[in-house]
């Protein structure tokens, strides 16, 4: 059977992405066949998309590190024709073909099953960035981190993980202050759920080891200066959840803040999860946010416009999440 998909491939010094055509004998080995209903665009894969970064491993390689859709065929023990899944990480966009087609073949341990409170669009709105957004929060709570200790800081609040976990802190009860590059904005991140909006440049300076205190908690997905900077405003006690390096890898701090403050430096890391942390995330953000806000930051476009899309993900014209539709609900 034939269906579309995006492929990249690296032949030389070329290195391409296209819409094409494939047939079921393409795929990769696996024991679930998933017929895929919706994907999503994350910033990994609009690097692998464009070739701004060395996301793919292995040519030729079909991007899109999330996928949500119906099982077509399966050998896993676990999974039967007709259910309905998610998969998010584990390598697939990467090392092994993932979800920017028609068709997926996976390994049936990667996948959890859809919580019956979502869509398969939802889902994708969610996807690696929700499931971010909830590890982050999870990792507040275990570590005491509870609404009435103080202000939660949430940087990157433009983008897909910074605005579910505006949503979820939201609806938990913390007061959550939005960090963010596009403070024209502002209307969008308090309807989503922000008290406070505050211009990320307040952070993207080099400063002082301590500052003055401030963040109970927080969820950084920039990295570099400005998670420095967040680190050495924390109160007393205080954790940062750190979940991305969209800013830098690098970390140009002191000790002060960990030493000095008990501060703690939590990092979330949601490829490689163990499914049954996974099951608990999904079930948790189905029943904890809010389907009008998730709605508010969801984009949505059809297979054949998602290269285009992932150039303008890149370049800061898109605010939330981006779904890619493949018509298989």
């Amino acid at each position: 059977m034939k269906f579309q998909a995006i492929l990249i491939d690296k032949l030389g010094g070329s290195y391409t992405a296209k819409l094409t055509q494939l047939e079921d004998v393409d795929l990769p080995q696996g024991d679930v066949t998933v017929g895929i209903a919706y994907s999503a665009l994350n910033y990994k894969d609009c690097l692998a998309i464009t070739g701004k970064g060395p996301v793919v491993r292995k040519f030729p390689m079909v991007p899109g590190v999330d996928l949500a859709g119906i099982v077509e065929a399966s050998a896993h023990p676990k999974f039967r024709t007709g259910d309905e899944v998610i998969l998010t990480g584990w390598g697939v966009g990467e090392l092994h073909w993932g979800g920017l087609a028609e068709r997926a073949r996976v390994n049936g341990d990667w996948l959890v099953r859809k919580p019956d409170g979502l869509s398969h669009k939802r889902a994708m709105a969610l996807g690696t960035a929700g499931l971010t957004a909830m590890l982050s929060v999870m990792t507040l709570e275990r570590l005491k981190i509870t609404p009435d200790l103080g202000e939660i800081l949430v940087t990157g609040a433009s983008g897909g993980v910074g605005g579910v976990a505006i949503q979820i802190l939201h609806r938990l009860g913390y007061r959550v202050a939005a960090a963010t590059g596009r403070v024209s904005e502002a209307d969008y991140l308090h309807a989503l759920g922000a008290d406070e909006i505050i211009d990320r440049k307040a952070f993207s300076a080099p400063d002082k080891p301590l500052g003055k205190e401030r963040w109970a908690g927080a969820i950084d997905s920039a990295g570099g200066q400005t998670l420095a900077n967040v680190c050495a405003t924390m109160r007393y006690g205080g954790v940062v959840a750190a979940c991305g390096m969209a800013d830098s890898l690098q970390f140009p701090a002191s000790v002060a803040p960990f030493i000095l403050r008990s501060v703690t430096l939590a990092g979330i890391e949601s490829v490689y999860q163990p499914n049954a942390t996974r099951e608990l995330a999904w079930s948790r953000l189905a029943q904890t946010l809010d389907i009008s806000k998730l709605d508010l930051m969801t984009n949505e476009a059809p297979l054949e416009n998602a290269i285009g899309a992932a150039q303008d993900l890149l370049a800061g014209r898109v605010r939330g999440r981006m779904v890619i539709a493949l018509g298989k609900s």
